[in-house]
């Protein structure tokens, strides 16, 4: 789950970089174009600004050989790496005119894959030695949720499902919707793994009456969804030896260790992908 594989290389991932450089470059770098002679070589350094997990090294070195094959990038420190305010993250060489197009475009990525790095980092050392996973969720920018979640696993997070299609997850608006027929929850597990036999089922409950009707159906995992800490550590106990426990709503850094001690076994939170704040990097050439 927490395999850093070299996700530029990815067919989907590289698309995605050729539609990020056509969306800043359009018919040209106008302003390189007319003030750095296309016969020019410079050589630049990505440093960050501030303490950070590093994340997106190949795919700046990606968004540089789009603009130009012949710029050529080394990284410094490892994606999942720690880096401190003011180390150098890569260092890049070769035809300043492609160096100064990919710039902005290489930053965007690794800024935002970097901050997710580490808030996700922040998380994951808030809840040491508690065995309990800190897990994403689908909560990510349309069409870069496979480097998000990369950005996640850098962080020592581990992946939720990846979409609607690997998993199910039976959430407040499928129970309400699925008890107007009359059924109960545990009649959801058993028809979801029913249609569905080769994936996991989960299902959200938000009471104990709630758990005590789902577990008759063993589910894969539980979702215990904006419990106090003593109303969940009771659902977890009842969890054990029937199906895994995972927590979320209204967690916070403040209050994650405390959630981690009621003894599930993840913590979901959306604000790793959606409220991370970017990674203040900046690409400076060197003088010659």
């Amino acid at each position: 789950m927490t395999d850093r594989h070299d996700i530029s290389r990815d067919e989907e991932i590289q698309a995605v970089v050729r539609r990020a450089v056509i969306e800043d470059v359009g018919s040209g770098d106008a302003t390189s174009l007319a003030l750095v002679p296309p016969e020019a070589v410079a050589s630049a350094s990505i440093i960050s600004r501030s303490p950070c997990i590093v994340c997106g090294t190949t795919i700046a070195a990606s968004v540089f050989a789009a603009v130009d094959p012949a710029v050529n990038c080394e990284a410094l420190v490892r994606d999942g790496g720690r880096a401190e305010a003011g180390d150098r993250l890569m260092a890049v060489s070769g035809p300043a005119r492609g160096i100064l197009t990919a710039e902005r475009t290489a930053l965007n990525f690794m800024q935002r894959l970097c901050g997710i790095a580490t808030l996700t980092s922040r998380f994951v050392e808030a809840v040491v030695g508690t065995g309990t996973a800190i897990l994403d969720t689908r909560k990510t920018s349309p069409c870069l949720r496979a480097l998000e979640k990369y950005a996640v696993r850098c962080g020592g997070g581990f992946n939720h499902r990846f979409g609607l299609y690997d998993r199910i997850l039976i959430k407040d608006n499928h129970r309400q919707l699925w008890r107007q027929r009359g059924a109960g929850l545990a009649d959801a597990v058993r028809e979801s793994r029913l249609l569905f036999p080769g994936l996991e089922v989960e299902i959200e409950v938000e009471s104990d009456d709630d758990l005590k009707s789902a577990l008759t159906a063993r589910p894969d995992w539980v979702l215990l969804d904006n419990m106090p800490p003593g109303l969940m550590r009771a659902c977890v106990q009842q969890c054990r030896g029937i199906c895994r426990t995972e927590a979320s709503g209204g967690i916070t850094l403040a209050n994650v260790r405390q959630v981690a001690e009621t003894g599930v076994d993840a913590v979901s939170l959306g604000c790793l992908t959606h409220s991370a704040p970017a990674t203040d990097l900046t690409l400076e050439v060197e003088t010659q």
